[in-house]
């Protein structure tokens, strides 16, 4: 039986700068439901634009990018019906500091989705809950460490109910300390069948974590495998130049 792709990417193209800058070369990649695909490379490798077009926050210059069996890059498609179901965590929170915590989390739930408040609080509470936050609900985010703030983004993509998570460096903000708390909650997503599509340089997440990595340099996919071929064998001199540097 063959796996269920959720997101196809072919012949992803991005240009910035009126073509001048090339950030992705013809990218290509089916991600499978459930799966864990890490995303690894140096800067301006074009990792995170890369995710960026997954849920068209950057439009691509050309190629498709087909998710759920719908080609999402196509004219007149409402894209706002699909970035609901991708949720997206980036470097920073971007939480709202007049809200409190539950407030941050069920705000998308009540106005997009239509639940009642009582049904996006409960979901809400379940899943702080699952975070180890849930005494924090009454508060604001100025009140919390980097780490739980990253923790609430996290859960506040979560009670979207999306289909995928993507997480364009989520520690990359925080100080060395926070970040196994924040990587704690993406392993338990993991753990329950999540697909998830990873932008980190948290080498050791990648090995421990990933079904599959994504070695990217200068806008193309150099190298992919499991994250022993990737790490214990790697093939390119570019990619075996990355790692010596970074592990």
């Amino acid at each position: 039986m063959s796996a269920e792709i959720i997101i196809s990417v072919k012949d992803l193209e991005k240009h910035f700068n009126a073509g001048a800058v090339h950030a992705l070369n013809g990218v290509s990649v089916d991600i499978e439901k459930s799966e864990v695909l890490v995303v690894i490379g140096p800067s301006g490798s074009g990792k995170s634009t890369f995710l960026r077009c997954l849920n068209l926050l950057e439009r691509p210059t050309g190629g498709s990018v087909v998710f759920e069996g719908t080609d999402i890059t196509a004219p007149r498609v409402n894209i706002n019906l699909y970035r609901r179901r991708m949720g997206m965590v980036f470097q920073h929170f971007n939480l709202f500091p007049h809200m409190t915590v539950l407030k941050n989390l069920t705000l998308g739930p009540t106005e997009l989705l239509k639940k009642s408040q009582a049904e996006a609080d409960k979901k809400a509470m379940q899943l702080l809950e699952r975070v180890g936050l849930s005494d924090r609900a009454d508060a604001y985010p100025s009140q919390l460490s980097g780490g739980q703030k990253q923790r609430i983004a996290i859960v506040r993509a979560l009670c979207m109910e999306p289909d995928v998570m993507l997480f364009d460096e989520p520690t990359s903000a925080l100080d060395p300390e926070m970040v196994g708390e924040v990587l704690d909650v993406m392993k338990e997503l993991a753990k329950v069948g999540m697909t998830m599509v990873v932008v980190t340089h948290e080498m050791g997440f990648a090995r421990e974590v990933a079904d599959r990595v994504l070695f990217m340099d200068e806008g193309v996919i150099v190298e992919q495998g499991t994250p022993e071929e990737i790490f214990d064998h790697p093939q390119s001199e570019r990619l075996q130049s990355f790692l010596s540097k970074v592990l």
